[in-house]
């Protein structure tokens, strides 16, 4: 019975011996222990450096809407007659002028009907000036009483005849000369060219487009927004669009959102103008951001952040006395940083003398 009662205070006594172990290591029993995160304060003259405070702050909550920056005017150059291709006088990216040629099409079958045409108008025009005369011989015989005034109105049908077939003869060769002309394919504005869908060879047929065009310089993001949120925006609307590729925001009008979602994805598609900037271009992605509410933060400047390897600690005054706190950093916003953890708001912060930071 004894060796029982003992063999149980043993045991009771490991276990306390092990919670008192886990408490203190854990930083619970702080007896002089630095939590973890922490590097112990040490009274110190106070190093050189800007004094700050870290602020807490409501940070807007946005939904991203994906999207494709496209050109505000998109133009496709067309050919208006079926032709083989001899050149394309254009590139991407290139600038071109109002009725610049931009695309040549073999035009030797048009050269033949219009050379054709104008030798039937030739010849209408020959039967034309016969008919006139014998028109005029008739008319003559008429007033002489030695023609019949049937034969009169016969001169008059046949000149009539005649007149109608040479204006048929003009509209042909004007026709085959404009069928010419269309072989000479030239930029309905001045813009520059986005992309060639044709190549020397190909053949051009009416309503297959040959090169893209961008009208000016726009560009807008259009972006496919869900049906619960987009109650949220609305014509002439200012939002902010996010273009990961070049690290950069850019503020966009609403232009327009498409009356129609897609009933594949509850979506509405929204387009949204960008102001001119060298570096964007058309097929670029970006994101539309907007407003659902907004969360606590706490922001710091990024230049009190230093870099321990690769932890990420600050320099905070506490009870008199500085101390290096190890925090986790979200996103920037400017010239500062989110800090997810290892700061409430309200502590000073040293942003060090020599540049440490960021």
């Amino acid at each position: 019975m004894r060796a029982k009662s003992l063999k149980l205070l043993t045991v009771i006594a490991g276990c306390l011996a092990l919670a008192a172990l886990i408490l203190y290591t854990g930083g619970f029993l702080d007896f002089g222990k630095i939590a973890p995160g922490r590097v112990a304060a040490q009274p110190q003259a106070a190093p050189k450096g800007e004094l700050v405070k870290a602020k807490r702050v409501e940070l807007p909550m946005n939904y991203q809407a994906v999207g494709t920056l496209r050109p505000v005017s998109e133009i496709r150059v067309e050919a208006r007659v079926p032709g083989r291709i001899l050149s394309l006088k254009a590139e991407p990216g290139q600038i071109v002028k109002e009725n610049q040629e931009l695309v040549v099409l073999d035009g030797r079958e048009y050269r033949a009907r219009l050379e054709q045409a104008r030798q039937g108008l030739a010849e209408t025009r020959a039967v034309v000036q016969r008919t006139r005369s014998e028109h005029q011989r008739i008319k003559r015989l008429l007033e002489g009483k030695a023609a019949t005034q049937r034969q009169m109105e016969q001169a008059t049908e046949g000149l009539d005849r005649a007149l109608a077939q040479e204006a048929q003869a003009k509209r042909q060769v004007e026709q085959a000369s404009l069928a010419l002309g269309y072989t000479r394919v030239s930029a309905p504005v001045a813009g520059r060219v986005l992309q060639r869908l044709a190549e020397p060879g190909d053949l051009a047929l009416p309503g297959r487009p040959l090169l893209l065009m961008e009208a000016g310089r726009g560009l807008r993001l259009e972006a496919l927004v869900p049906e619960r949120l987009v109650g949220r925006v609305r014509p002439g609307q200012e939002l902010t669009v996010e273009l990961p590729a070049q690290g950069k925001q850019f503020a966009a009008k609403v232009e327009q959102i498409v009356p129609s979602a897609d009933p594949a994805t509850r979506s509405f598609l929204v387009k949204a103008n960008l102001p001119h900037a060298p570096e964007l271009f058309a097929g670029m992605y970006g994101r539309l951001l907007i407003p659902v509410g907004s969360r606590p933060a706490v922001l710091i400047p990024a230049k009190a952040i230093q870099m321990v390897g690769q932890l990420e600690m600050v320099t905070i005054k506490q009870e008199g006395a500085w101390q290096r706190v190890m925090v986790t950093t979200g996103r920037s916003q400017g010239d500062t940083v989110e800090v997810l953890s290892g700061l409430g708001g309200g502590e000073e912060l040293l942003i060090p003398a020599e540049g440490h930071g960021r």
